[in-house]
């Protein structure tokens, strides 16, 4: 198929950044940022409203039985599979606007470029807003991308609750959807995935350059560590008898921070959440939870920081008198992004005049769960200061605009030029 002469790209940039606001309404808080956490009315509405707008546009708007939402343009070849882009629209709580809903909005509107521009593409192309990312109402991530892989079961799902005792199925269903929705299947195969997001670090913004050309996804852990030992009078217990499992977090605690110092980068390590019962400032705390997140890129390292970390907070539970759970949420091993496409992009971005760099993740994403299964690539934009999960967070125009054309334009080699990419 030969190009046809496009109107300016450029013209999208005010499109992007007036959809990104609007999007940002759903869920706005009073922190001035954005908290739109998995199936409450705020993610709910906005998934609606992002459906609305895909119909508008043109496309074939769906949801799946656990809520993710696709926009189809179809394609000629409507038998071959699918090329997707998209990314998530759920947020931390007090989080940024950009993050994740950057790559559906862009996602929603290279679909529309294309289609205006080109008309109808030779293979399919979809843009999918995915249920759920982040993890931050319920202990376990990728909900969304694990049940079209197959990772995860919405006719089994996981027994985990939330903060105010709301189960993920009572939640769910709540917002329409499960296993007895009206809903289609979830599992479903892609030719490829694209994923456009912020970069949430500083690297591109310290180097000058334009686009990330990510390389690969680290590995993560996730993990809960409860301790147990003994609620008791503060004025009248003395220290030596204590089974105190706030003190005994904190050394746990700081073993973290220096074990991880000594392993070195790219190995990062962080507790996140501390929860302390009975909480009050006269009772020797008799329960204390709190989180891990181990990230690296090489699974090996992951595995053996992991498991030498266990062995010395259980060390020092044993040397308070305290008892000890670990239960692992999330197993995420590193991902390498498919060649061909990272090939591809450089390309894109070479012709174009961008300036890239190829660069890891140290965050997680859904093309991480994508590409075990099917061809994955991932472009990263600048973040001012490196701020995310932050109503701080930022991307100027100027950059999201950069990132947009290279997205569409590989969309556009993908699905309307008749000659097969290796990648495919």
């Amino acid at each position: 198929m030969a190009k046809q002469a496009a109107p300016m790209i450029e013209n999208y940039s005010a499109k992007l950044h007036s959809m990104v606001e609007w999007l940002a309404q759903f869920g706005a808080d009073e922190q001035g940022g954005v908290t739109r956490l998995l199936y409450t009315p705020a993610w709910l509405e906005a998934q609606q409203a992002l459906f609305d707008y895909m119909e508008m546009q043109g496309l074939e708007p769906f949801y799946d039985q656990v809520g993710n939402l696709t926009g189809r343009l179809v394609g000629k070849q409507s038998e071959r599979l699918p090329i997707v882009t998209g990314s998530h629209i759920d947020t931390v709580v007090f989080g940024g606007k950009y993050d994740g809903a950057l790559g559906v909005v862009a996602g929603v509107l290279a679909l529309s470029y294309l289609k205006e521009t080109y008309g109808e593409p030779l293979r399919t192309i979809e843009v999918i807003s995915l249920a759920e990312e982040e993890g931050s109402r319920f202990p376990l991530t990728y909900w969304g991308s694990g049940n079209i892989t197959g990772s995860y079961q919405v006719s089994e799902v996981p027994v985990v609750k939330d903060r105010d005792g709301v189960s993920l199925e009572q939640a769910m269903k709540q917002a329409g959807f499960g296993a007895e929705s009206i809903y289609s299947s979830c599992q479903r195969e892609f030719a490829a995935y694209i994923e456009l997001h912020i970069e949430q670090g500083f690297v591109l913004e310290r180097t000058g350059h334009q686009i990330g050309v990510v390389t690969g996804i680290v590995g993560q852990r996730r993990i809960e560590v409860k301790v147990l030992g003994e609620s008791n009078h503060a004025g009248t217990t003395p220290m030596q008898w204590r089974r105190d499992t706030l003190a005994g977090a904190a050394l746990m605690i700081s073993s973290v921070k220096r074990s991880a110092l000594e392993w070195g980068d790219p190995l990062v390590a962080t507790v996140g959440s501390l929860q302390v019962s009975p909480n009050v400032p006269n009772v020797i705390a008799g329960e204390t939870t709190f989180t891990l997140d181990i990230r690296h890129l090489d699974h090996q390292i992951l595995n053996d920081y992991t498991d030498a970390l266990y062995e010395e907070i259980s060390a020092i539970a044993e040397q308070e008198g305290l008892t000890l759970s670990w239960k692992e949420h999330l197993r995420a091993e590193p991902v390498p992004m498919h060649q061909a496409m990272i090939d591809d992009l450089q390309h894109v971005c070479d012709q174009a005049g961008i300036s890239s760099l190829s660069l890891p993740s140290g965050a997680g994403h859904d093309a991480q769960i994508f590409g075990v299964e099917c061809p994955s690539a991932m472009i990263f934009v600048p973040s001012r200061e490196g701020i995310s999960h932050n109503p701080l967070e930022y991307t100027a125009e100027a950059d999201i605009i950069q990132g947009f054309k290279v997205l569409t334009e590989l969309l556009y080699q993908y699905a309307y030029r008749g000659e097969d990419h290796e990648a495919l």
